[in-house]
């Protein structure tokens, strides 16, 4: 994938009047971004601003948040680990990623069961190189209908306990040097406001021993079903989320 990478938005036009005619863009607009300097990754393309339009062939695009598993590849291309854990499998996007590049995955969803906030159905402490989650941004988008969901928790301080939770769980099943990365973005609620879903998910890590590993990759949200709605309201869109790679030290 080339580092001149294409993020199209279409511009307004403007009348002589100097009135904005929304009803007619114009040809699409295109940031570049800057070019990522050579280094010994094994992932050169693998930079803190990662764009990958085609979701890829991986799980399931009609499940509630499911994500492309292109940047779970190259994250797994990048550290190399042994052992994968998915513990939000969802459709199995992780799983079907690590089956391609054979790459040995356990994966669990809470459809199936699991609750991956339970500390009771916590795997065994130190058994993986790498996990892999992207939890629900709160109650955004609803994901399952059994209570204990996250999506279903019914305040904030209600989501960030059993998030909290969750994370602790994370620590304990990497073993020393593993990595935790997770997929989490911000939102506006409706009751709530602003949510800083990324702030409190690197807070939650830092209580619960974790060090942040690297830099914060910058996902760009393409084929996000919130793209394509027209709001009354005005506010300024987001159009990414942030995987943040957390280690437990050694």
């Amino acid at each position: 994938m080339s580092t001149a990478i294409i993020n199209p938005f279409y511009a307004a036009r403007i009348s002589r009047n100097h009135r904005i005619r929304r009803d007619e863009p114009t040809q699409p607009v295109y940031a570049r971004l800057p070019m990522a300097p050579r280094n010994a990754s094994p992932v050169p393309h693998l930079t803190s601003l990662y764009h990958f339009h085609r979701a890829g062939e991986y799980g399931d695009r009609k499940w509630p948040g499911n994500c492309g598993g292109n940047l779970i590849k190259d994250l797994l291309r990048y550290f190399r680990p042994g052992l994968v854990f998915d513990p939000m499998t969802g459709s199995g996007t992780a799983r079907d990623v690590c089956r391609e590049i054979g790459v040995p995955c356990i994966s669990f969803d809470i459809h199936e069961g699991f609750d991956a906030c339970d500390p009771r159905q916590s795997p065994a402490a130190e058994s993986f190189d790498f996990i892999w989650a992207h939890p629900p941004y709160w109650r955004q988008k609803l994901y399952a209908d059994d209570p204990r969901d996250l999506s279903r928790s019914p305040t904030l301080e209600d989501f960030l306990r059993r998030y909290g939770q969750f994370i602790r769980n994370s620590a304990r099943a990497l073993k020393p040097g593993g990595k935790l990365a997770i997929l989490m973005g911000d939102y506006s609620d409706r009751d709530a406001g602003y949510v800083p879903l990324v702030y409190h998910t690197k807070r939650l890590a830092f209580a619960a021993g974790l060090a942040q590993h690297c830099t914060d990759i910058i996902r760009f949200s393409h084929g996000a079903s919130s793209s394509k709605k027209v709001y009354r309201s005005s506010f300024i869109p987001g159009l990414h989320d942030v995987c943040m790679i957390f280690e437990k030290t050694r």
